[in-house]
């Protein structure tokens, strides 16, 4: 495989001319891919070509062995220059130029109008902008963790850098010293509108200097020699400070090579027909295969193995669970702290830490105080930057931690649902645990009650959600959740909670207790009526199936469903024989657990009455108890439901 070293003064009149024939044959698979796909991004591959071409003769990596241990990490930040990536992978001999060139953007193949890493050589799913940086910090974090050697770069676009994420990233980049990360700007001044400069101006220079990164400018982004310069004065720590991470800005030309789509904006997302292709291919001095390709592209597609990489993922002792005596009254918050304490405590104790932790300046609020003080090396605070947080816990679990990441409910759910979702799509292995949500908030008010949290990451496949019903399961949830490799969901609310008690009056969910996913807690059991709740009102619901039973005569079952997803389908049907379902549950009553209910007795075939009690119009400041009664989610307006629902019953008969 092609080798430049950084360590030579400058590159050979035969290592340029390679690089030169290299960057040929890459601007052809370009234009070919491109052109036979009908669509794509050809301007910024190619002004960002130079750039690929030297990042992979000159970082440490091995094609015959994508997920070798030592090699570096490259985040394609900018995903839209796959046509690039895929050109380029293929000139090191990670994938068949014909696959490719046969293959891109057509259904069922790997090579994605955006870089997948279903294709050997990519590390990261990208392509929602703004978001690379983060990613690469969260793999250089875990090698300054670990101690090793390997180092990330980051290739970005400039229009790119107008993005808020990128901002957040820069700040922790250089808070923790991720001096084994580099950034390269494909600076080509363009983007689909037109002129970075005229949409949204930007210095993007002084702003990485702000953040104390060393900055280099390459006159010539397209130039082989000035680039190979930037890279070694970058490896070689001589661009600035050493403790801290470099940005390598390249100026660059929009679809260098042919001079027509030179300096062009619409090549950004515009393809070049037939007659223009061929003309490029031309003027390059290339030879056409356009014609041959059609062929083979109209004839079915030729599979190959989407490429995996192993899961990385520690070995945890989750130790002995905590019990909450019925006397005891707590927060689920704070049961959930006093679980992540006793975590670090078990096994942060090396030299490195296997369980990470996550928040935005609201360590107390989300009690990870405790956390902190046993792994401080482990703990991380991120400040008000709630987006680059989503990503950098996610991407730092894919190299072998556990990561926690949280904060209220509002923040790392309404707001950074993007990251969340990228975060699934790369398989990550986050615990996302959120406190403060729904109405349980209170007094802070409607801006604060998050009310679409189930409804919201129902829509990520890969996520399971747990809502606890009270501390002793908080704590038997979190200890699960941080044994499993996987995306994990834990939500709860602020308020403090007494345990929920079985029939014979001991803690439900204490000493022996084991959760499991996908199972509901039958809590009371009735042949009259089912309440099915989950999270801060299941103890309401238990409190109501007890009224009901004592005082009305009305045998109510109580379910907890604290596995929202996956769910208890048996469940629901069982609960479907009482003739009644009232689901209760703070959020919003169309796009959670009652949702859930709903379609599960459709889909079955179950004929039930179904009444779903939830948020049905955004709060108030009141506190939380007000707020329940309002909304009919507390002990007294689930037995009123019941009632009702029951006498309506009778009166049809």
């Amino acid at each position: 495989m092609f080798r430049i070293s950084l360590d030579q003064a400058c590159l050979s009149e035969e290592q340029t001319k390679r690089l030169h024939q290299m960057w040929l044959r890459c601007v052809r698979r370009i234009i070919v891919s491109t052109t036979l796909a009908g669509s794509g991004h050809p301007g910024g591959s190619m002004s960002s070509l130079h750039l690929l071409l030297m990042l992979y003769a000159t970082m440490s990596h091995k094609a015959d062995n994508p997920c070798w241990e030592g090699r570096d990490r490259l985040v394609v930040s900018m995903g839209h220059v796959s046509p690039g990536v895929y050109s380029v992978l293929s000139e090191f001999g990670y994938i068949e130029e014909e696959d490719f060139l046969e293959g891109f953007r057509r259904g069922g193949s790997i090579f994605a109008g955006h870089v997948e890493s279903c294709v050997p050589g990519v590390e990261w799913n990208t392509g929602v902008l703004g978001q690379g940086l983060s990613a690469g910090a969260g793999m250089a974090l875990a090698f300054k963790l670990q101690e090793k050697k390997n180092r990330v770069f980051v290739l970005m676009g400039d229009g790119e850098q107008q993005k808020g994420q990128i901002s957040e990233a820069r700040r922790f980049s250089a808070k923790y010293g991720l001096n084994n990360m580099a950034c390269l700007i494909d600076r080509n001044h363009l983007q689909i509108g037109g002129s970075t400069s005229a949409i949204m101006p930007q210095d993007i220079r002084a702003d990485f200097g702000a953040a104390h990164w060393n900055v280099v400018t390459i006159e010539n982004g397209n130039d082989f020699e000035q680039v190979f310069q930037a890279f070694r004065k970058v490896y070689r720590n001589e661009a600035g400070d050493p403790r801290f991470p470099s940005a390598v800005i390249a100026n660059t030309i929009m679809g260098k090579g042919v001079s027509f789509m030179e300096n062009k904006a619409k090549y950004h997302g515009s393809v070049l027909n037939e007659a223009d292709a061929a003309k490029a291919l031309a003027e390059l001095g290339v030879d056409n295969p356009l014609e041959a390709l059609k062929v083979k592209r109209s004839a079915s597609l030729k599979t190959i193995k989407h490429f995996s990489k192993p899961s990385l993922y520690p070995d945890l002792d989750t130790g002995e669970a905590r019990t909450y005596g019925a006397e005891v009254k707590t927060d689920n918050r704070s049961a959930y702290g006093a679980a992540l304490e006793d975590l670090a405590r078990i096994n942060n104790g090396g030299k490195v830490p296997k369980i990470l932790a996550f928040t935005c300046d609201l360590e107390g609020s989300v009690k990870m105080d405790g956390f902190h003080k046993v792994s401080e090396k482990g703990f991380f605070e991120c400040g008000i930057q709630e987006h680059h947080s989503a990503t950098v816990s996610g991407a730092v679990s894919k190299e072998g931690f556990a990561s926690f990441f949280s904060t209220f409910g509002v923040f790392g759910v309404t707001e950074v649902l993007n990251q969340i979702r990228l975060n699934d799509i790369n398989e990550t292995n986050l615990k996302l645990v959120c406190t403060h949500l729904g109405l349980d908030v209170g007094e802070d008010g409607p801006t604060h009650q998050c009310i679409d949290y189930i409804g919201l990451i129902r829509n990520l496949f890969g996520f399971s959600i747990f809502m606890p019903a009270d501390p002793n399961q908080t704590d038997r949830i979190v200890r699960y959740a941080a044994k499993q490799p996987g995306n994990f969901f834990v939500g709860m609310g602020r308020s403090k909670l007494a345990p929920i008690l079985d029939e014979t009056g001991k803690p439900a969910f204490g000493g022996d207790y084991r959760f499991c996913p996908g199972r509901a807690d039958w809590l009371r059991q009735g042949c009259d009526a089912a309440v099915i709740a989950c999270g801060a009102v299941a103890g309401e619901a238990v409190k109501a199936a007890d009224e009901l039973a004592e005082t009305h005569g009305v045998k109510t079952a109580a379910l907890n469903f604290a596995s929202v997803v996956p769910t208890d389908s048996e469940a629901i049907a069982r609960a479907a024989e009482t003739g009644l379902i009232v689901t209760v549950e703070d959020h919003h009553a169309g796009t959670g657990l009652g949702s859930i209910v709903a379609g599960t007795l459709a889909e079955n075939g179950l004929q039930c009455k179904l009444i779903r009690l939830g948020v049905k119009k955004y709060g108030f400041s009141a506190t939380p108890a007000e707020l329940y009664q309002a909304a009919g989610i507390d002990r007294f307006g689930i037995v009123r439901a019941v009632l009702q629902a029951k006498s309506r019953a009778v009166a049809s008969l």
